[in-house]
């Protein structure tokens, strides 16, 4: 201002029309000056009442001034590791500017980017989209099958474009939807405005493209609201079904899940949200799966996975893991991981921590609440060691490149999985951080825990959602602060090193180990029932679905030895018929094991490998071998301490 009043005031002499021009040159100047520096913002609505169709049709208004507009379509979404923004799914592309159709181009090095030719006169571009959810069952993340007859989740990362330039924290999105006429909704997004005879769409206080990625919406006919605290960051449950009958959960299933956020409470000593919402969806018509975000997290299983104790069982440590992330990979997240936008790569070098340790506390959680019983706690842990200490892929790939090939791993398929690896940070570093709970107790002689690092790496002071980056050497810092060790030599060991076997010393120092009988657990049955498949991983080292077609076979192991391998499929076992019209068919390959235990003739596997038939003689004479973990007397039981609850 001063500038200008100096402009005004003309010199002795001076050209008043003179200045006058020097002050609009000026004015121009600061003017342009004052829009580059100045994030837009974009406004949003999207109409989700086609949702049962399986089409979400979106309109956004965007700042732009002539030239090209380049705008970004989500690529590298947050908790998925990998840049799988369902650009494919994107359709009905459209941009208009005072009234007229606007051209545009598909950056060709880059899908996720879309170059706007924006004419003079024209500020603001009117962009409209449709994103299509699959129709039929697709896993994947986010872009896995979304919608239902009666219920829907709306990631708003599917249905927005932003401007290129900006971070994501500096873009503002003023966001409205719309939804089936009757449907309720659950969101940790700030409600401004609900739906009445006025208006028909709910609006959303405005917030950055950062938390509106962050924020999903789900939204069902039936949707059932279940308060879990009522402290000054409440936290409740939003549960979405495909029918009234999956809601109605035992009583004892609530208490559960209230016990899970006191016991996180006590786990971290702080929260770093305003309020935290579980989107919990029940259907067998969407991807299942979990993925969080910093106020809420959107996990998915089957319809009656309520109201069905088996399932409840198998799937009980699903929304913990999800709730540690709040604390685990949202409020502390891995530098590399901290992109300024959705277009950057982000590197997974720390998913050991980021996901690793995360597995590790939501299991431990999961027992703490009583959503698991300790002896379902045990029986995940073995199946984690056993399935570890039977993967030869271990000897080729380590720690650390399972999470560095992360991007290609989560894709990967299921066949070869033993060899290949999968993504094994997750299971491997349950076992490790055990193992660090157990040396910071024997360092400590029973003064500290895991839990103590949890309170320095994550704790007080509570705040709302923020990010607080750290590295490798951040981690090691904080271990040290607890208890003093060669933690860094420690982990450089457990991420480089090519053992054949799973790590085992820490699930020895809390005073277990794992053993082979011929029982099954409660947990294996279930997780065989639940996916259909027979696990012979331990004995033949055979996996394979109810049908007979084989998953996976161990190398090494005496069904990869004798030739067989995955994608083939089982027709007879010792010349009997297994298939899926044979309701015995696991049983026969069952019997089979245990029959050869008393027998020296090898087991025959008829099988069928692309239209050729072949028998396959298997010398094994161990009968069936499932892990369970069983108390070493010569040392302290120090595990049932750690899930025992606070």
């Amino acid at each position: 201002m001063a500038a200008i009043l100096k402009f005004l005031l003309p010199a002795p002499g001076g050209n008043l029309i003179n200045r006058i021009r020097a002050i609009a040159s000026f004015l121009i100047l600061t003017s342009a000056a004052f829009t580059q520096t100045t994030a837009p913002t974009i406004k949003i609505s999207v109409d989700a009442t086609e949702a049962p169709r399986k089409i979400f049709h979106a309109q956004l208004t965007i700042p732009a001034t002539p030239g090209t507009l380049t705008l970004y379509y989500p690529k590298w979404i947050p908790g998925e590791h990998a840049p799988d923004g369902p650009v494919t799914d994107l359709a009905g592309l459209k941009f208009v500017g005072n009234g007229q159709i606007l051209k545009w181009r598909r950056d060709t090095l880059d899908g996720w980017t879309i170059n706007v030719e924006v004419p003079d006169g024209v500020s603001e571009v009117n962009a409209s989209l449709d994103f299509l959810s699959p129709p039929t069952i697709e896993s994947g993340f986010s872009e896995g099958s979304s919608a239902t007859a009666k219920l829907a989740i709306v990631s708003w990362n599917q249905l927005l474009l932003y401007p290129k330039g900006w971070k994501s924290d500096d873009l503002t999105y003023e966001a409205s939807i719309r939804l089936p006429e009757g449907w309720k909704f659950g969101t940790s997004l700030p409600v401004v405005e609900r739906p009445n005879e006025r208006q028909p769409q709910i609006t959303f206080a405005p917030v950055s493209l950062t938390t509106l990625v962050d924020s999903p919406v789900l939204t069902a006919q039936y949707l059932k609201v279940v308060p879990l605290t009522h402290d000054k960051a409440p936290v409740e449950m939003d549960i979405a079904a495909d029918s009234a009958a999956a809601l109605d959960a035992p009583p004892e299933v609530w208490d559960e899940y209230k016990n899970l956020v006191q016991q996180a409470y006590a786990l971290f000593g702080a929260h770093h949200y305003r309020d935290y919402h579980f989107l919990f969806t029940l259907s067998d018509f969407v991807a299942h799966f979990g993925l969080e975000h910093h106020e809420s997290d959107d996990s998915r299983i089957e319809e009656r996975g309520l109201v069905n104790s088996d399932l409840r069982e198998l799937h009980a440590g699903l929304l913990p893991h999800e709730y540690v992330h709040s604390w685990n990979g949202k409020y502390r997240r891995p530098a590399d991981l901290t992109t300024p936008d959705y277009e950057q790569p982000m590197q997974d070098d720390l998913l050991w921590v980021y996901e690793g340790l995360t597995s590790y506390l939501g299991d431990v959680l999961t027992a703490r609440s009583g959503l698991w019983t300790p002896e379902d706690y045990r029986d995940a842990l073995a199946r984690i060691a056993a399935r570890l200490d039977h993967e030869p892929g271990r000897t080729w790939r380590n720690l650390q490149d399972t999470a560095d090939a992360a991007t290609l791993l989560y894709f990967a398929q299921d066949g070869w999985a033993s060899w290949r690896r999968k993504t094994d940070f997750y299971d491997e570093d349950v076992l490790n951080w055990l193992w660090v709970d157990t040396i910071i107790r024997q360092q400590t002689h029973g003064k500290k825990s895991i839990d103590d690092f949890c309170h320095v790496f994550h704790g007080a002071p509570s705040t709302p959602p923020m990010v607080k980056t750290y590295t490798f050497d951040d981690v090691v810092n904080a271990l040290n602060e607890v208890a003093p060790y060669d933690w860094r030599s420690f982990w450089t060991e457990r991420l480089t090193n090519h053992d054949p076997g799973a790590p085992m010393t820490g699930l020895g120092n809390s005073g277990w180990k794992v053993v082979y009988d011929k029982n099954r657990s409660e947990l294996t049955r279930i997780w065989e029932d639940d996916h259909r498949e027979l696990d012979a991983s331990f004995s033949i080292g055979l996996l394979l679905k109810d049908d007979g077609t084989i998953v996976d076979t161990i190398e090494g192991m005496p069904a990869a030895k004798a030739g067989i391998g995955p994608g083939m499929r089982l027709v007879a076992v010792n010349g009997r018929s297994f298939s899926t019209e044979n309701s015995s068919s696991p049983h026969v390959l069952r019997d089979a094991l245990r029959a050869a235990m008393g027998s020296r003739d090898p087991m025959e596997l008829l099988v069928e490998n692309a239209d050729y038939y072949k028998t396959y003689q298997i010398n094994y004479h161990g009968g069936e071998k499932y892990p369970h973990l069983v108390r070493d007397e010569s040392k302290p039981d120090l595990l049932s301490d750690i899930i025992k609850g606070r």
